[in-house]
């Protein structure tokens, strides 16, 4: 509207010039001051305005030369007889003036006749009328309010298209809250950031039927577990007690009452020790360490506790290994997982613990984890179908030792599992080799 206003009042300041030199020019051919009004009826319509900017011609001291009435009427009211003397004395063709707190502009020009000027031409306006531009500010208005109201339907229809799918997202987000997982939502989304969310919901949800899916089977197991050594000790401590079994066989009835009652404390052990984890309780003591001695020294301990003869293979490099680590916790990932790889073997077989730079590999040759588990076997009270039926336990072993490791600043990951075996990895973060 600024611009608008500035550049129509340069364009009528050039046009009041322009009039006033062709008006001199008319006089001076004419060379007649006095008869010259009627020619002059139709200048001042050049203007499209209310009021009419007022011309009069003048001698050289700014006395109105007029015979007729003046043409237009937007200058000052008073001039009857003469121009304000600051017009004639100014060297510029165009003068601001102030009259009774109204601005209004002058313009003149000389009326030459035979190289000799004779008076003058001025056209004169309020600033007010010049600058009067209501036909522009409405088309300007209509325009505004064209492009706001068609950008409101461009946002209504944006918004709407992209507010849909996030409002579905949003009600699924309420019903799993609730605990209901059987959402559908609608994926084929053209926009990428709606598609990905849409589709990241979707999985998670899937992911989350799952996990409550085997939560249940878990927990059934996992009271199975417990239970099973509680009824085995009650039944065998009764018959001991009863004299239902006596001598050789009574000690026999202990024995395995005894051994009973080691693994529920190992079940119950493994549980506190996961649960301390978990709860951030657990005390880690890093030292420098010959991870080389470390790693042989694990492999022998583990080797002699076995009760049946085993294949293990330690292999260290050339170069000796030191980090920083708690060899204690340390000890307790490698031995779990070389229990695990002991019992995926079914016949005999090889175990390879393997010592690199930045990582700890346990390889076996056993039957491998099925592909539908390979991605569960790190959560919590996992048991695969084959393990289970063979190795009672809680399914924490690979849980507790993923959590040890990132405490020790590493992570335990499976590399590879297939028929011919497994290999289980912990990679220190430094190390630049991936899996």
């Amino acid at each position: 509207m600024w611009w608008i206003k500035e550049t129509t009042l340069e364009n009528r300041l050039k046009l009041m010039e322009y009039m006033a030199v062709e008006t001199a020019d008319r006089v001076a051919q004419s060379n007649n001051f006095g008869g010259f009004d009627r020619r002059m009826e139709d200048r001042t319509r050049f203007f499209e305005m209310e009021n009419q900017p007022l011309l009069v011609i003048t001698d050289m001291d700014g006395n109105v030369l007029n015979t007729g009435p003046m043409h237009g009427g937007g200058g000052p009211r008073h001039i009857s007889k003469n121009v304000p003397a600051e017009v004639i004395a100014s060297e510029d063709s165009i003068k601001k003036l102030t009259e009774n707190g109204t601005d209004i502009y002058a313009v003149k020009a000389p009326i030459t006749i035979d190289d000799i000027q004779a008076g003058w031409v001025v056209v004169m306006q309020n600033a007010g009328d010049l600058t009067n531009i209501d036909q522009e500010y409405r088309l300007l208005l209509i325009l505004l309010l064209g492009l706001g109201l068609l950008g409101w339907i461009v946002i209504y229809l944006l918004t709407k298209r992209i507010l849909k799918p996030i409002q579905s997202v949003a009600r699924a987000a309420a019903k799993v809250r609730e605990g209901d997982y059987d959402i559908k939502l609608d994926a084929n989304q053209k926009e990428l950031e709606i598609y990905e969310l849409v589709n990241s919901f979707k999985e998670m949800t899937s992911r989350l039927t799952q996990l409550e899916q085997m939560r249940a089977e878990l927990l059934a197991g996992v009271t199975h577990d417990l239970k099973t050594p509680v009824t085995s000790i009650s039944g065998l401590v009764q018959a001991v007690r009863d004299g239902v079994v006596t001598g050789e066989e009574r000690q026999e009835f202990l024995d395995i009452t005894l051994k009973e009652i080691q693994r529920l404390q190992t079940m119950i052990s493994d549980l506190l020790e996961f649960n301390s984890l978990a709860a951030g309780a657990f005390t880690i003591r890093t030292e420098n360490c010959d991870m080389n001695k470390l790693v042989e020294d694990i492999g022998r301990q583990w080797q002699v506790t076995q009760n049946e003869p085993i294949d293990l293979k330690v292999i260290t490099p050339n170069d000796t290994i030191h980090a920083m680590t708690d060899p204690l916790r340390l000890q307790q990932i490698l031995i779990n997982l070389l229990n695990n790889s002991y019992q995926a073997m079914s016949h005999g077989g090889t175990i390879s613990l393997i010592l690199s730079e930045g990582r700890i590999d346990v390889k076996d040759n056993g039957t491998g984890i099925p592909e539908e588990e390979q991605g569960l076997v790190f959560e919590r009270f996992f048991r695969g179908e084959r393990k289970k039926l063979k190795v009672r336990g809680l399914g924490l072993g690979l849980p507790f030792s993923k959590m040890l490791a990132r405490s020790l600043g590493a992570d335990l990951i499976l590399k590879e599992s297939n028929p011919n075996g497994t290999t289980f990895s912990l990679v220190w973060e430094k190390s630049e080799e991936s899996n």
